[in-house]
Parts: C-alpha cells; structure tokens; sequence
C-alpha cells in the first residue's frame, strides 16, 4: 500500500474540510485548555482546600496531568475505530464526549459540598478528556491532509492545529472575562461559565462536521478492502520506531507550551506577586499571534520540507532558554509577555505547525490514523506531567525559575534528535 494517495479532493472541498478540522479542533482545545487554566487559578483554592496552598497546587496539576494519561488511551481507541470505521465518524464520537464531559464540570459541586467526591468526580470528567482529544487531533489532521494535494498538506493540515491556538485564546479569554467579576463571584460562580458554554460550541461543530465528506484516502482504502483487522498490532509491527520518534518530537514543543501556560501562569502569580490577569494577557497575545504564524510555518514547511522546518524550531527552543529565564524572573510585566509570545509563535509553532503533515506521511495509510494518534498522544502523556514536574522542581529549588527553561532546553534537544532520525514518505517502508 502506498503512503501517499494519487490525486486530491477539489479545492473548494479542501478548503470547507481544513475549516470543518479547525472548528473541531477549536472546540476540542477550548475545553481542553479551561481544565488547564482553572487549574492553574481556581481548583486548588475549590476542590483541595485542606491542603497548604503549594499542595493544593500540585493536586490540581495532578488531576490536570489524568487528562494527558488518558489521551494515548483514546489514541489506541479512536485510532483503531478511525481506521476501520472512517475518520468522519471517530471525530462526531470525540466531539460528543468532550463536550458532554466540559459541560458537566461547569456543574461540579466543589469539596465544600460533597468532600472528596468533587475532586473524585473531577478526575473522571478530566479522563473523559483525555480520551476524547486522544483520538481528536489525529482524526483531524488526517482529514484536512487527507483530501489536500502533496504539495499543500503542510498549510491544509496546520489548520487543525490553528485550531489549538484558537481554544486557547478563547480559554485563556473567557478567563480573563470572567476575572473582571468580584473573587467571590468568580470563586463561586464565575468559574463554572467557560465549562458551561462549551455546550453550545459542540452543536455548532457538530453541524459543520457532519456537512463535509469522509476522507478519499479511508474511502479508498475501504473500498479496495485493505482495512486491516486490528492497527495497532501492524502498527507496532511494522513502524514502532516512527511511534517513538512522533512520541519525541511532540517533546520539544509539548513541554515549551505547557511550561509556559500553564505552570508560569501560576509561577508568576505566586512568586512575584504578579495578578493573574497580567501574565494571562501574555497568553492570550501568544495565541491572536498563532492564528498567523501556525499556517505561515506551514506553508514554508510546503516550500522547504517539513524536516527543515522543524529543526529550526527545537534549535530555536533549546537556545532560548537563557533569555526566557531572564525575561521571566525580570518581574517586567513587558518581558514575560514577550518570553511567551516569542517562545509559543516561533520556537514552538516551528515544531507544531509541520508536524501535522509530517505525522501524517510517517506512517501508511492503513495504520495512519493509529500511527499519527498514538505517537502524538505518548508524548503528549509525558508533557501533560510539566506542572507538576515543574513545580516539584522549582520548589526543589527554592523557588528559582531556572529550572524550568533548563528543562525546555533538553525537551528541544531530544526533538532535535528525533526529528533527524524519522522516516517519512518513500523512506518508509510501506
């Protein structure tokens, strides 16, 4: 079986599926990144509160961290339903629970109503998550590079992950928004308002989802009958090594951008006393700035090939190191919005924008959606852990910043490695 399929959808049908991925994806990463945000401002405080309040923060980055076990979970689940089923289904499916599972956090009675079983109740919703974005992003990807020409997957595909930026704004938006109340309104209601109306998104989504076709390259496949039996198995069998090195290249941006938005965001706040709204403006800023550079590093990926692309970027990561501690720890309100907005649209959008494409062209078309999904998610498993990592670091440190941005900088380093090693289109056996 080829690794690439002959000939494209129409452009216009391109265009209306790259749309349809980054709505999905949008909604997806919205109710994703609130759990991050939230745990970062206000779960602590609400669903641990007879912890001190570095404990607090460590359990609610803890049950930030399920979120990212569960994702190569749903990974091996949706990557199998996404290639035998069809990836147009597996992504209604994803939808579906992650929207339930968002819209009935808003709704969580906190520990000062029912004790242990708000952050017990927290954690499952927070699995369902997990599990949904897990077989989410792969689907997604394929689906806009799948009906793209060779020569435009780099830009159709970075559409899904445009879709990433857009969630994050829009969280890291509508927390800024809901902060504008009095803490006691926002501690008591205000919170719940992001979870709640990601309802309303979902329907949206799924009306655009449901509108476009399934992909040409699962139809094919169906219709020749070479759907294998169980994916996973001829996955291992056959590509094992490029599920590890998908696995390490989503290190070196994975890392960088939960370090920076998440962990930072609460690193700031406490250390130098900073509002929560200042560092958030740096992120929200980092995510408007995304909306352009995730297709334009795409595009170039187009141009230059994905490799080259992408090798900047974890170069570009590991030498920024030394002014992001620096711009951080300067207490500069100025600098630490630029340290994430530098850090995010360039060193991380560099890895993250072609690796859309590349996932999709390191593994054949039979095993694509399992290939793309499993090593995305592994990494992605391992990167969900940085806040707490962090925080256990930091706190080892006595509080320094340092060992965040060291920790950035060898994450860049082994997705430098890998990306050197990684096989992709006629180099991979198929």
């Amino acid at each position: 079986m080829k690794n690439t399929h002959s000939g494209s959808a129409p452009q216009e049908s391109v265009r209306r599926v790259a749309l349809a991925s980054m709505v999905g994806t949008t909604i997806e990463w919205y109710d994703f990144f609130i759990f991050g945000t939230a745990s970062a401002l206000v779960f602590g405080r609400l669903f641990f509160p007879t912890f001190s309040e570095l404990a607090g923060m460590l359990a609610a980055f803890a049950s930030f961290a399920v979120g990212f076990v569960a994702r190569p979970v749903g990974g091996l689940v949706f990557g199998h339903i996404g290639d035998r089923v069809g990836r147009k289904t597996t992504l209604v499916v994803t939808l579906t629970m992650m929207g339930v599972a968002t819209f009935l956090m808003g709704l969580m009675p906190t520990y000062a109503a029912i004790g242990v079983w708000a952050p017990i109740l927290m954690v499952v919703l927070r699995f369902v998550q997990g599990l949904a974005v897990g077989g989410e992003w792969g689907g997604a990807v394929l689906m806009a590079t799948e009906h793209a020409s060779r020569e435009r997957r780099g830009f159709f595909g970075s559409f899904a992950q445009v879709g990433s930026a857009v969630g994050g704004l829009m969280s890291t938006g509508m927390f800024l928004l809901m902060q504008q109340l009095p803490e006691d309104d926002f501690l008591s209601w205000g919170w719940r308002v992001p979870f709640l109306i990601s309802i309303v998104l979902v329907f949206v989504g799924m009306f655009i989802r449901l509108r476009i076709m399934e992909s040409p390259v699962f139809a094919q496949i169906k219709e020749s009958r070479a759907v294998v039996k169980v994916p996973v198995v001829e996955l291992l069998r056959s590509d094992a090594r490029n599920v590890i090195l998908a696995a390490g290249m989503y290190l070196a941006h994975g890392v960088l951008f939960y370090a920076m938005t998440v962990y930072t965001l609460a690193y700031t706040t406490r250390e130098y006393g900073l509002s929560q709204n200042t560092y958030l403006v740096g992120v929200t800023a980092a995510g408007a700035i995304q909306i352009l550079t995730i297709p334009a590093l795409g595009a170039l990926s187009d141009k230059l090939g994905r490799r080259p692309v992408i090798i900047f970027g974890t170069l570009f990561i590991v030498a920024f190191a030394v002014p992001l501690n620096f711009m951080i720890t300067s207490q500069i309100p100025m600098l630490a919005w630029l340290a994430v907005v530098i850090a995010i649209c360039v060193g991380h959008n560099a890895v993250y924008s072609p690796s859309a494409a590349l996932y999709s062209e390191m593994f054949p078309a039979h095993v694509r959606y399992s290939g793309a999904s499993l090593g995305y998610q592994l990494g992605g498993a391992i990167a969900g852990f940085v806040p707490l990592t962090a925080a256990s670091l930091v706190g080892a440190a006595g509080g320094a910043y340092w060992p965040i941005p060291t920790l950035i900088a060898v994450m860049g380093a082994v997705g430098f490695v890998c990306v050197l090693l990684v096989r992709t289109g006629d180099e991979t056996p198929t």
